[in-house]
């Protein structure tokens, strides 16, 4: 992501690729959208950028075959994993609020539901991009989601135009991890704080430090400006225990916008501290193009089904995913582990378990330790038993 100076505040952010050039195009419809927070005098603003939108009427057989695609490649739909749906495990979801009035979350019944930005006592979705990162957890019709059985929270922190401040979105965090949420999923980043890599005073990242010494595991985007790269992954991402994600195609490739990390630390512009196993970022990558996605109603949509590029649905894929370890392994939820205790394992675990490119053998920029694969996660943990 785009760093940022005291006073100048960098909006600019990495194009997205052009959907209308795709063959896929004329098949299905598509949003892609990132979250950018900036920093200007203290405050954080949180931008949702959008590409050219389209969308169907229903899901078509190529979003079908995607979405099993994705599941083949991430091995959510592997066998050995049948008997998970992340029951037992609560799941948080800080972003724009969820449209219960999807066909596919119409039996959804949430956890918790709190609107940190117009303290609205009922759930929506002003701006749909909550609704897409949602679907992809807990979807139940079109669509099927990696965990549908989880317990959901959904904490509103980005308005209608797709902004939010950063005491919003911290107050958010702080409120998930009173309602007992084990994964707080943040489809969202942006410029670090000054000297985060060393200490840090944002009101954001301090909310997520102590997220995570309650044992939360809390999964963030790497960002989207991959094809004009500052050299490191954006906040809150760049945290060392939060899990940073990077995009993949369904072929296993990178996504051409998927932020990569700078792992040897800087002086200028931001101070990092060089990074360590299994700390470098990002650690890992999951599907984060042309991802099979609902859309909201009410904001401009014409239908219920599209795709989503960029690395926000790559983190709501882990996230999911995550929840299937959970509940295969309770001792890693927050009630049965100390501090950060269980993060720390499973960060290792990413590191051994996870699938590197052909020719890969240690941590990449862009690739992180491989792409997920939560069925090869899941056995690394029955093992050890």
């Amino acid at each position: 992501m785009k760093g940022q100076t005291d006073e100048i505040i960098d909006s600019e952010i990495g194009d997205f690729e052009d959907f209308s050039k795709k063959d896929a195009a004329s098949m299905v419809v598509a949003f892609s959208l990132s979250l950018l927070v900036i920093l200007a005098s203290s405050i954080a603003i949180l931008y949702i950028w959008k590409g050219d939108e389209l969308v169907i009427e229903r899901p078509s057989p190529a979003l079908s075959s995607w979405e099993m695609e994705y599941k083949s490649l991430t091995g959510v739909n592997n066998q050995s994993l049948s008997g998970l749906n992340g029951d037992g495990v609560v799941l948080c979801i800080v972003d724009s609020g969820i449209d219960l009035s999807h066909p596919d979350l119409g039996d959804l019944v949430l956890k918790g539901w709190l609107d940190s930005v117009n303290g609205i006592d009922e759930p929506y979705d002003d701006e749909g991009h909550g609704t897409a990162m949602s679907g992809i957890i807990v979807a139940e019709g079109g669509l099927k989601g990696i965990s549908r059985g989880v317990d959901l929270l959904v904490a509103k922190a980005i308005d209608n135009e797709g902004q939010g401040d950063a005491s919003s979105v911290a107050n958010s965090v702080d409120w998930c991890v009173q309602q007992g949420a084990d994964i707080i999923s943040l489809s969202l980043g942006g410029g670090q704080s000054f000297g985060s890599g060393f200490f840090t005073t944002d009101e954001l990242e301090q909310a997520v430090d102590e997220a995570l010494d309650s044992g939360v595991f809390v999964i963030a985007s790497a960002g989207n400006d991959g094809e004009d790269d500052d050299g490191d992954v954006g906040s809150p991402g760049s945290i060392e225990d939060v899990i940073c994600v990077g995009g993949i195609s369904r072929t296993g490739g990178i996504w051409s916008g998927s932020s990569e990390g700078d792992n040897d630390g800087r002086l200028w512009p931001n101070p990092i501290l060089p990074r360590n196993n299994p700390d470098k970022k990002p650690e890992i990558v999951a599907p984060g193009h042309e991802v099979p996605v609902l859309m909201a109603s009410g904001v401009g949509n014409s239908g219920w089904w599209g795709w989503s590029s960029g690395t926000s649905a790559a983190t709501a894929w882990v996230s999911g995913s995550l929840a299937l370890l959970l509940q295969e392994d309770p001792n890693l939820q927050r009630e049965n582990s100390s501090g950060r205790e269980s993060v720390e394992e499973v960060k290792v675990a990413i590191t051994q378990a996870s699938q590197m490119m052909d020719g890969q053998d240690s941590h990449d920029d862009h690739y992180g330790y491989g792409h997920l694969r939560i069925d090869k996660l899941v056995s690394y943990f029955d093992d050890e038993v």
